[in-house]
């Protein structure tokens, strides 16, 4: 398959017959930095053995979406701003993703998922080499309604549209590259304009949530705001609550 325009935008572009998982795959290539700079991508529309948050498998019918992984050596050099890039690559693919359904609305759920409406699109699984990170994406794109994995997902051919892949992915990784520039030359979200695009975006705050944390344990509240390290700050019957890592479940709308 050709991509021209993602091509053009990445430092280096591998497309990939097949692949187990593209992470796994930038991981090992990445060791050279030389021959896989910043911006570097793998790509595949066949990917056998994904994984995605909290190791959950990922596997879709071949043809039927891209996994994506973007290789990010370029990193700001303040530890609180790190936590904003599996943030700042779920902006960068609703930006991309509104593009091409721009009679949808297109949101971030905290911390990486991309919904459309209610349904999710697309997952970002962020993974660190010790001097990297490696963004991985999931979006599906060619999937009917019948082979979606669970009643809260969707498509693009669910929703009636063709994705122009190719668009799709040069668009991403423009904003992607955008995004990630500001973080690390401002040094943090604040001055980079990054907190407030991010919170614009997320669909998860206003709402009610249930997070199931690490520790199995889980709490019930309203998600009010995004700290300035990118936590999510839920209201838990009047007391505050700092999220740092969680899956979180929203309330249906009435």
């Amino acid at each position: 398959m050709d991509f021209p325009q993602a091509s053009a935008v990445a430092s280096r572009f591998e497309y990939l017959a097949e692949s187990a998982s593209t992470n796994a795959a930038m991981r090992v290539l990445s060791s050279d930095a030389d021959a896989w700079p910043h911006l570097s991508v793998v790509l595949t529309d066949n990917q056998t053995a994904g994984r995605g948050r909290l190791d959950r498998s990922w596997e879709t019918p071949a043809g039927s979406a891209l996994a994506i992984s973007v290789l990010i050596r370029e990193l700001p050099s303040d530890p609180e701003a790190m936590g904003w890039i599996p943030l700042v690559a779920g902006l960068a693919m609703a930006d991309a993703v509104t593009v091409q359904l721009a009679d949808h609305q297109v949101g971030v759920k905290w911390p990486n998922d991309v919904l459309v409406g209610d349904k999710k699109l697309c997952g970002i699984l962020a993974e660190s080499t010790g001097s990297a990170i490696v963004l991985g994406a999931g979006v599906n794109t060619a999937m009917t309604a019948a082979q979606l994995p669970v009643p809260t997902a969707t498509s693009f051919a669910a929703l009636g549209a063709v994705a122009d892949e190719d668009r799709l992915i040069a668009d991403y990784l423009r904003r992607l590259d955008g995004l990630l520039s500001a973080l690390s030359a401002w040094g943090d979200a604040d001055r980079s304009g990054v907190h407030s695009a991010v919170s614009a975006r997320c669909v998860t705050l206003g709402r009610e949530v249930e997070v199931s944390l690490p520790d199995d344990s889980t709490l019930q509240g309203t998600a009010v705001r995004l700290e300035r390290d990118g936590r999510l700050c839920v209201d838990v019957d009047g007391a505050e609550r700092l999220i740092s890592a969680g899956d979180v479940v929203h309330a249906r709308l009435a």
